[in-house]
């Protein structure tokens, strides 16, 4: 019996990913013409199709949907399979590149630290921070990253999830606002200000305004932005409340001009979460960079809660 050609199955695992021809040559850096030949070696191996025309573009066939993460994960485990030992890994001269999906409030709060931390431990290290426009469990399944971190959604019963720290939402204005000398912030006074809030997905509403409702209370929305960058920017520069984590206040750059206070209503408490596929659940390395960022998450919240502790008591002073 003969054995099929397995380097086709990398060709077909770049064809169902990107869908086109051109996509998967690009993957593979081949020719067009090459990866056309590819194509139809797979179709004459498979029986199927795989790949059919529709209007100017290409899609998948329903076996090539039904293939596609079973053609992914054979070649991680292939790869997985022929990489070189790490049972005795040392970390000072590991040389990887390890891929975290995170959001902009996520690298401004810890991002500093987090890197800080790798680089003592294993300089030939790199993080490559991904931006995550919105929730998919996708780049997990296809390993295009390596750590997803973020609030938990439903993500499939297979992505494994370790807490990382708990946060909260703050109100905050620009010093020098009529709300920043004050010790305690009303409901009525929360209402009576317009609101900047961020939100990925254009969002105008959010757990505040669910919390609001109950009271039979609403805010005015002014402007809605795409960050919580964006947010406090509009905040510093206008009498408007933004909305942020209080872990997006711990950069001594977001604290200046501006002052943050808690709301007054009680809202969800936000779980902070990383979140991988089980492929990565044994790897010596992989395990070392989730313990490196759950540390250095546990740490960081810690000396904020102590340096926030400090300037209450200094203020009562």
């Amino acid at each position: 019996m003969t054995d099929p050609d397995f380097n086709l199955l990398i060709a077909l695992d770049a064809l169902l990913t990107e869908a086109s021809v051109a996509g998967a040559a690009r993957r593979l850096n081949l020719s067009t013409s090459a990866m056309s030949r590819t194509l139809s070696r797979l179709r004459d191996v498979t029986g199927d199709p795989l790949l059919v025309r529709a209007g100017r573009n290409m899609v998948l066939t329903p076996y090539a949907e039904a293939s596609r993460d079973r053609a992914r994960n054979a070649v991680l485990e292939a790869r997985a399979v022929l990489q070189p030992s790490t049972s005795e890994l040392n970390i000072a001269q590991l040389e990887r590149v390890f891929t975290l999906r995170v959001n902009d409030g996520f690298i401004e709060a810890f991002g500093p630290p987090l890197i800080a931390a790798v680089a003592a431990m294993a300089p030939d290290v790199c993080l490559r921070f991904s931006p995550k426009p919105e929730k998919s469990s996708r780049f997990l399944r296809e390993g295009l990253v390596d750590l997803e971190i973020g609030v938990l959604s439903n993500m499939g019963p297979e992505i494994r999830v370790q807490a990382l720290y708990r946060d909260r939402f703050v109100g905050v204005v620009r010093q020098g606002h009529p709300l920043a000398g004050k010790a305690q912030v009303s409901v009525e006074e929360y209402i009576a200000w317009g609101h900047v809030i961020a939100s990925r997905r254009g969002q105008p509403s959010g757990p505040v305004d669910e919390a609001l409702t109950e009271l039979g209370l609403a805010r005015k929305v002014v402007s809605v932005v795409p960050g919580f960058p964006s947010a406090l920017a509009v905040a510093k520069a206008s009498d408007l409340i933004a909305l942020v984590p209080a872990s997006f206040l711990f950069q001594t750059d977001n604290q200046s001009r501006l002052h943050a206070f808690e709301l007054p209503f009680k809202t969800r408490t936000i779980t902070i979460s990383q979140l991988w596929h089980p492929r990565m659940e044994a790897d010596p390395a992989h395990r070392w960079l989730r313990q490196t960022v759950l540390a250095v998450c546990q740490k960081h919240c810690s000396e904020q809660r102590d340096l926030c502790e400090v300037r209450q008591r200094n203020q009562c002073t």
